[in-house]
């Protein structure tokens, strides 16, 4: 059995509180080093392996900050447990930074909410960032933001936080490193006949009722959240490996081929987690008139919609909201996300990309849709 992680070429990579804390007893430096050098190696390639683009997702915030208040045992108070995550917050950033730059590798800190992902303006806002700093060689690390988090709004763990981030970036593959070596098909410490599952497809039910049980006293979710997880992941084409994160050089081994741990395939046609948001989830709020060769592009070429290439603009909508796209004749062609607003729209139209900044004063974009944001209809 070969890795899926060898073929990825943009990876997401969770790493549990348990590993970054020693088990809640601190942050560990020298864990964390190792991660670091790893992810380098994947970014610069070599040995055959083709350069990655990967995005950490860090638990350990609030296990640190546990630490360095003192507290033994984690609380339930979501204004304790805010606390304890922006006292460690510091710490978990600080270390990332320096370990990563001893490769010389940039770092940026990401907090996210289930909000900035629900919104779609802020959605639309995370995925260019992310990719922004992806495409500057910036390894992004990702964080629930538990400083201002509250029951509606959580995450609940790091390892949905994962998948959603994988489904936003388009990620080929999520990593969740954890304190075990994968999933069995019953608790080994009481079962003596359970047996390790190598491989399996994601969202099988089956995989749900083998894992059960909870997280550990210092992380909040556990075997069943991962399952879940690489489900969640799944919908949008990406595969998930669960393996330990305290094997040696246990990414650099995944990246040339090596099976280690559980591998969950997705077994569905590759879907895009935005453009299945938008087909399930999004209402059309206004629309604008294309021009012929602007319909040419979008339909034979799959490129995005310019400014350029708009009429007219109907109805009243905001940036990261879904517009109807419609030839002169009034039939839809493609609908999308858009990175104006109406009015911003009204203004750009029938300009270049390149007078955007000149018109409005600013550029979120050179396109009003880009391709990657568009459903043709």
């Amino acid at each position: 059995m070969r890795s899926v992680i060898a073929d990825a070429k943009r990876l997401v990579v969770k790493v549990g509180s348990s590993l970054v804390t020693n088990d809640g007893r601190g942050l560990d430096d020298v864990a964390i080093a190792r991660w670091a050098q790893q992810i380098a190696a994947l970014r610069h390639g070599g040995d055959g392996r083709p350069p990655k683009q990967v995005v950490l997702v860090s638990s350990g915030a609030i296990a640190e900050g546990m630490q360095r208040l003192g507290w033994a045992k984690r609380p339930k108070a979501i204004d304790e447990l805010q606390a304890a995550a922006a006292v460690g917050q510091m710490g978990l950033a600080q270390v990332y930074e320096t370990r990563f730059a001893e490769h010389g590798v940039r770092t940026a800190q990401i907090l996210l909410t289930h909000a900035d992902l629900a919104d779609r303006e802020r959605y639309l806002n995370a995925r260019t960032t992310l990719l922004t700093l992806l495409r500057l060689g910036v390894v992004p690390i990702i964080n629930e933001n538990d400083t201002v988090v509250t029951d509606e709004i959580k995450f609940g763990d790091n390892d949905t936080l994962g998948a959603l981030v994988t489904n936003l970036i388009d990620g080929d593959a999520l990593v969740i490193l954890t304190d075990q070596s994968g999933l069995y098909t019953a608790d080994p410490r009481k079962d003596p006949d359970a047996e390790f599952v190598h491989e399996a497809e994601a969202g099988d039910e089956r995989l749900e009722a083998m894992a059960g049980g909870a997280g550990t006293n210092i992380g909040r979710g556990g075997m069943l959240t991962k399952i879940l997880a690489a489900k969640r992941a799944a919908t949008s084409g990406a595969h998930t490996v669960i393996a330990s994160g305290r094997e040696a050089d246990v990414l650099v081994r995944l990246a040339g081929g090596e099976a280690i741990g559980t591998q969950l395939v997705a077994r569905t046609a590759v879907l895009t987690a935005r453009k299945q948001w938008m087909a399930d989830h999004l209402q059309v709020r206004g629309r604008v008139v294309i021009d012929a060769g602007a319909c040419k592009k979008l339909v034979e070429e799959g490129k995005s919609l310019l400014p350029i290439g708009v009429i007219d603009v109907e109805g009243t909508f905001a940036r990261g909201e879904v517009i109807s796209c419609v030839d002169e004749a009034g039939h839809e062609v493609a609908r999308g996300l858009s990175n104006y607003s109406a009015s911003e729209t009204r203004l750009i139209r029938r300009h270049p990309s390149s007078d955007i900044e000149q018109v409005l004063g600013f550029a979120n974009e050179p396109e009003l849709i880009h391709r990657d944001n568009l459903i043709l209809r």
